[in-house]
Protein backbone atom coordinates (compact mmCIF):
# COMPACT_ATOMS: atom_id res chain seq x y z
CA UNK A 1 0.00 0.00 0.00
CA UNK A 2 1.34 3.30 -0.77
CA UNK A 3 0.27 6.87 0.91
CA UNK A 4 -0.17 10.45 -0.80
CA UNK A 5 0.14 12.88 2.05
CA UNK A 6 -0.91 16.87 2.08
CA UNK A 7 0.01 19.45 4.75
CA UNK A 8 -1.06 22.74 5.12
CA UNK A 9 -0.73 25.85 7.85
CA UNK A 10 -2.92 28.70 7.96
CA UNK A 11 -2.49 32.18 9.61
CA UNK A 12 -6.42 32.81 11.78
CA UNK A 13 -5.67 36.42 11.50
CA UNK A 14 -5.65 35.67 7.35
CA UNK A 15 -8.94 33.85 7.94
CA UNK A 16 -10.35 36.70 10.04
CA UNK A 17 -9.10 39.09 7.71
CA UNK A 18 -10.86 37.24 4.69
CA UNK A 19 -13.87 37.05 6.87
CA UNK A 20 -13.64 41.14 7.66
CA UNK A 21 -12.88 42.42 4.04
CA UNK A 22 -15.19 39.87 2.20
CA UNK A 23 -17.82 38.78 4.70
CA UNK A 24 -20.14 35.73 3.42
CA UNK A 25 -18.92 35.62 0.20
CA UNK A 26 -15.69 34.45 1.35
CA UNK A 27 -17.34 31.88 4.02
CA UNK A 28 -20.16 31.26 1.62
CA UNK A 29 -17.52 30.31 -1.26
CA UNK A 30 -15.15 28.22 0.34
CA UNK A 31 -17.00 26.48 3.22
CA UNK A 32 -20.17 24.20 2.74
CA UNK A 33 -23.41 24.36 4.76
CA UNK A 34 -22.69 22.21 7.60
CA UNK A 35 -19.25 23.02 8.03
CA UNK A 36 -20.26 26.94 8.26
CA UNK A 37 -22.89 25.35 11.31
CA UNK A 38 -20.12 23.87 13.08
CA UNK A 39 -17.85 26.60 13.12
CA UNK A 40 -20.76 29.07 13.96
CA UNK A 41 -21.43 26.85 16.82
CA UNK A 42 -18.05 27.46 17.89
CA UNK A 43 -17.80 30.61 19.39
CA UNK A 44 -14.99 31.58 21.18
CA UNK A 45 -12.97 29.26 18.32
CA UNK A 46 -14.61 30.06 15.67
CA UNK A 47 -12.15 31.65 13.29
CA UNK A 48 -9.68 28.76 14.47
CA UNK A 49 -11.93 26.17 13.51
CA UNK A 50 -12.36 27.92 9.77
CA UNK A 51 -9.22 27.80 9.18
CA UNK A 52 -8.93 24.32 10.42
CA UNK A 53 -11.13 23.47 7.83
CA UNK A 54 -9.40 25.83 5.44
CA UNK A 55 -6.20 23.87 5.79
CA UNK A 56 -8.13 20.47 6.07
CA UNK A 57 -9.03 21.19 2.00
CA UNK A 58 -5.65 22.50 1.22
CA UNK A 59 -4.20 19.37 2.83
CA UNK A 60 -6.65 17.26 1.04
CA UNK A 61 -6.23 18.58 -2.48
CA UNK A 62 -2.42 18.63 -1.76
CA UNK A 63 -2.72 14.73 -1.04
CA UNK A 64 -5.01 14.42 -4.33
CA UNK A 65 -2.25 16.11 -6.43
CA UNK A 66 -4.05 18.91 -7.75
CA UNK A 67 -4.13 21.60 -5.39
CA UNK A 68 -7.67 24.05 -5.14
CA UNK A 69 -8.73 25.07 -8.58
CA UNK A 70 -6.78 22.56 -10.57
CA UNK A 71 -9.57 19.70 -10.62
CA UNK A 72 -10.99 20.03 -6.84
CA UNK A 73 -12.92 23.45 -5.97
CA UNK A 74 -13.36 24.52 -1.97
CA UNK A 75 -16.98 22.78 -1.67
CA UNK A 76 -15.62 19.58 -3.75
CA UNK A 77 -14.69 18.46 0.04
CA UNK A 78 -16.76 19.34 3.26
CA UNK A 79 -14.92 18.57 6.47
CA UNK A 80 -16.83 17.40 9.26
CA UNK A 81 -16.14 15.74 12.62
CA UNK A 82 -17.58 11.74 14.16
CA UNK A 83 -19.70 12.17 17.50
CA UNK A 84 -16.00 11.44 19.08
CA UNK A 85 -15.00 15.03 17.48
CA UNK A 86 -12.44 13.11 15.07
CA UNK A 87 -12.36 15.05 11.70
CA UNK A 88 -13.19 13.33 8.03
CA UNK A 89 -14.00 14.51 4.76
CA UNK A 90 -16.56 13.81 2.46
CA UNK A 91 -16.30 13.86 -1.37
CA UNK A 92 -18.65 15.61 -3.87
CA UNK A 93 -19.25 13.35 -6.49
CA UNK A 94 -16.36 15.43 -9.05
CA UNK A 95 -13.87 14.95 -6.12
CA UNK A 96 -15.78 10.91 -5.94
CA UNK A 97 -14.56 10.34 -9.43
CA UNK A 98 -11.09 11.81 -9.12
CA UNK A 99 -10.67 9.13 -5.36
CA UNK A 100 -11.99 6.38 -7.72
CA UNK A 101 -9.26 6.53 -10.77
CA UNK A 102 -6.84 6.77 -7.79
CA UNK A 103 -8.02 3.82 -6.38
CA UNK A 104 -8.23 5.39 -3.24
CA UNK A 105 -8.74 3.43 -0.06
CA UNK A 106 -9.41 5.68 2.42
CA UNK A 107 -8.93 9.28 3.51
CA UNK A 108 -7.39 10.44 7.26
CA UNK A 109 -7.39 13.80 8.92
CA UNK A 110 -5.29 15.61 11.92
CA UNK A 111 -6.23 19.03 12.68
CA UNK A 112 -5.27 21.21 15.36
CA UNK A 113 -4.65 25.00 16.21
CA UNK A 114 -2.98 27.24 18.42
CA UNK A 115 -3.79 30.88 19.08
CA UNK A 116 -2.50 31.98 15.86
CA UNK A 117 -2.03 28.67 13.39
CA UNK A 118 -4.38 25.82 11.92
CA UNK A 119 -2.72 22.97 10.79
CA UNK A 120 -4.18 19.98 8.47
CA UNK A 121 -2.57 17.08 8.08
CA UNK A 122 -4.33 14.58 5.16
CA UNK A 123 -3.34 11.15 4.00
CA UNK A 124 -4.91 8.74 1.27
CA UNK A 125 -4.24 5.48 0.98
CA UNK A 126 -3.88 3.77 -2.52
Amino acid sequence: MAVLCGVDIVEIDRIRKSFDSCGESFRDRVFTENEIKYCESKKVVRFESYAARFAAKEAVSKAFGTGISKGIKWKDMEILNDPQGKPYVVLSEKAKEIYEEMNAKGISLSLSHCKSYAVAYAVIEV
